[in-house]
């Protein structure tokens, strides 16, 4: 019992305080806006809420755990978390709930649904770092980048079959930040990027309809103002009406009327510039900027290659999210329905997005081998 306590004396004095203090007030504030985004829905203004704070819950929960086990321990299971991550995907092809025209996700039951995709993020993550520092580099051929390829390549083609287009380009994000860090070239990483940029012509017939007809909206959304160009001109509309400081917390006219769509979940950052302004939208983005700089500090001063490029990724996806989806919300990028973390609600996000978090507080206490 005095080992235990040892150990948890230790954990406690060396958590990275700033980045758990930024994850903290990321939370409060999700949770604030979707309280906002959601009061005037059904009869219990606070139903999100409370569904926001079973998952807070679970996610805190999943934190904790993912703390306490040393992330070398993790990286020798990342054969089973590899295999498991595959067959959650293959489960969500052949069971999984269409929302949409979307099939991502999993009934529980009264516990509600899961998103596999979700999870995937973190365990790719994991076992992506493990083949990367097995592998040393430095890379310089295309060639050499093939296996780590096929690593993120195997279930991001499971994803695109939900259809996902948007956590597949997290993937890719994870994945070019992850192969830069371990010491890939940049000529075979373009190399792979032109490759896809060759391919868009034919991959632009396999996307569905949905989706062309938010990326042609992306480039002129007046084209179809009541259609696919709707929510982005609504975004626009409530972020710009918000000005300077905003018009109050719970006083947003485009929220509570309702007239931007899914502005609880990917669409949440309208509600920061429509009530708070653009103040108030600096000070989140300059939170999100306090985490994602604790996660390349991190990085930076972990103890071995795992922890550095565990560390990388995390950072990688968590950077991509906040710059597609605020990019999103001011139509500077197209949507893609990438959730901005710790605000959007959403069990299966706010769950990975802690645990990615735990990921990095994990590599940060380990990073001397002395402390344990």
């Amino acid at each position: 019992m005095s080992m235990v306590m040892a150990v948890m004396r230790k954990l406690l004095k060396n958590l990275d305080w700033v980045l758990l203090l930024a994850t903290v007030i990321l939370v409060i504030v999700g949770i604030l806006l979707v309280y906002s985004a959601t009061h005037m829905k059904g009869d219990d203004p606070w139903a999100f809420v409370k569904a926001r704070l079973f998952h807070l819950t679970l996610g805190v929960l999943a934190m904790a755990f993912i703390i306490l086990i040393d992330y070398h321990a993790l990286a020798r299971q990342w054969v089973l978390l590899y295999v498991g991550n595959l067959l959650a995907l293959l489960i969500v092809l052949v069971i999984g709930r269409e929302t949409q025209g979307a099939q991502r996700w999993i009934s529980l039951g009264f516990l509600g649904t899961i998103q596999p995709s979700e999870f995937a993020k973190v365990s790719l993550i994991v076992t992506l770092a493990t083949h990367l520092s097995a592998r040393r580099g430095p890379y310089r051929r295309l060639r050499e980048l093939v296996p780590f390829l096929l690593h993120a390549g195997v279930p991001m083609i499971l994803i695109i079959q939900q259809p996902d287009l948007g956590t597949a380009l997290v993937y890719l994000a994870i994945l070019f930040g992850m192969l830069y860090a371990a010491g890939a070239e940049p000529r075979p990483i373009l190399g792979v990027a032109g490759v896809g940029l060759a391919l868009s012509p034919v991959l632009w017939h396999f996307l569905k309809d949905y989706q062309r007809a938010r990326l042609l909206a992306f480039l002129d959304p007046l084209k179809d103002p009541l259609g696919a160009g709707y929510a982005i001109i609504q975004s626009k509309i409530a972020i710009g009406s918000g000005q300077i400081f905003g018009k109050g917390y719970l006083h947003g006219t485009q929220t509570m009327l309702q007239f931007v769509p899914e502005h609880h979940t990917d669409f949440i950052f309208t509600v920061v510039g429509e009530e708070l302004g653009f103040v108030g939208a600096v000070v989140v983005l300059f939170v999100f900027l306090v985490w994602l700089w604790r996660g390349l500090a991190i990085s930076m001063e972990a103890r071995d290659t795992l922890g550095m490029l565990i560390a990388v990724g995390v950072t990688s996806m968590m950077a991509f999210h906040v710059f597609v989806n605020v990019g999103m919300t001011i139509g500077l990028m197209p949507i893609t329905g990438i959730p901005l973390p710790f605000l959007s609600h959403g069990g299966s996000a706010l769950v990975t997005a802690l645990t990615a978090t735990g990921l990095l507080l994990n590599v940060w206490m380990r990073r001397k081998k002395i402390w344990f």
